[in-house]
């Protein structure tokens, strides 16, 4: 069951609250690359069953203009969550979040749960997608068993907040509470041929903060973050942003690979660097971001 927006861009995922038309009739607007509807904890429970028909109605009929459509439906500990996947399915949604994950059996009964709905609603079988949201301890230390899950899982994300709750600690600014939860994730994500994606910075007012953690999990290899507020979407797509010189240094290794191995040639340098084809998913994946980000003016 191959999809091919598994692999897409999501470098900035903003949540929005599905119960309140006014915020998700047209987010587009601000240009993230996944628009995240809420269902869980944004919605109170009097609110839930307004919320799905809400969403129903934009997923039917909101152009997102080709942001994807994440719904977070409610976690399996809830009475909620199964008729939120056959809301989700039934107008369209592009891929569901399971909040609260902490093992593969939860993923697959979620799995079972879109598959009926899919069936239920005509739509075609795995054509939704699924996303993990890791929130505790065990969910963690369980990461490549959840990544593994399922042919329809694109990713996991953390979720700082809860995480570091069950750590008996706090969220510090510093980093150093996420840090070990954060390079075991990306590590499993890797492993697993998946994505990877950062909790969210809640203090909106600190946004030179904000970039510096932007910039250290692009480091650590994430693939994007989980956003609050519209003005966080720049800074994330910025950082994001190659520069020239990897540019320019990309499509060198890509033209390079592609030349030497009709030759049989398998090591060579590149502006002085040994090279080999193991650099040439991460080329790739900078002209891809070049692209996304609207500065690439090469023909690859």
């Amino acid at each position: 069951m191959s999809h091919p927006n598994k692999k897409r861009l999501r470098r900035s995922m903003m949540f929005l609250n599905a119960q309140k038309p006014s915020l998700i009739k047209d987010p587009y607007l601000y240009g993230a690359d996944s628009l995240m509807l809420d269902l869980e904890d944004a919605v109170a429970v009097t609110a839930k069953d307004t919320a799905r028909f809400s969403l129903y109605q934009a997923l039917k009929n909101v152009d997102y203009r080709g942001c994807e459509r994440v719904v977070r439906i409610n976690g399996l500990d809830t009475e909620y969550w199964k008729e939120d996947i056959r809301c989700a399915v039934a107008g369209g949604a592009d891929v569901l979040r399971i909040p609260k994950t902490e093992d593969a059996k939860m993923v697959k009964a979620v799995e079972d749960a879109v598959l009926a709905a899919e069936r239920e609603f005509n739509r075609a079988e795995g054509s939704t997608l699924l996303m993990a949201a890791l929130e505790s301890a065990k969910g963690v230390m369980n990461a490549y068993g959840v990544c593994t899950s399922s042919e329809r899982m694109i990713g996991i994300a953390l979720s700082g907040g809860d995480y570091t709750k069950d750590l008996q600690t706090k969220i510090t600014g510093t980093g150093v509470e996420l840090m070990g939860a954060r390079q075991h994730m990306i590590i499993a994500a890797r492993a697993a041929g998946v994505q990877c994606f950062d909790t969210v910075w809640t203090d909106l007012d600190n946004l030179e903060g904000f970039r510096k953690e932007v910039m250290l999990i692009k480091d650590m290899g994430f693939d994007g973050k989980s956003i609050i507020n519209p003005r966080q979407i720049p800074i994330v797509h910025e950082v994001f942003t190659p520069s020239m010189k990897e540019i320019i240094f990309s499509e060198k290794v890509i033209r390079e690979i592609d030349s030497k191995r009709k030759e049989g040639i398998g090591v060579f340098t590149v502006d002085g660097k040994m090279i080999d084809i193991a650099f040439y998913d991460g080329a790739q994946r900078v002209i891809a971001l070049a692209k996304a980000s609207g500065v690439y003016k090469g023909e690859l």
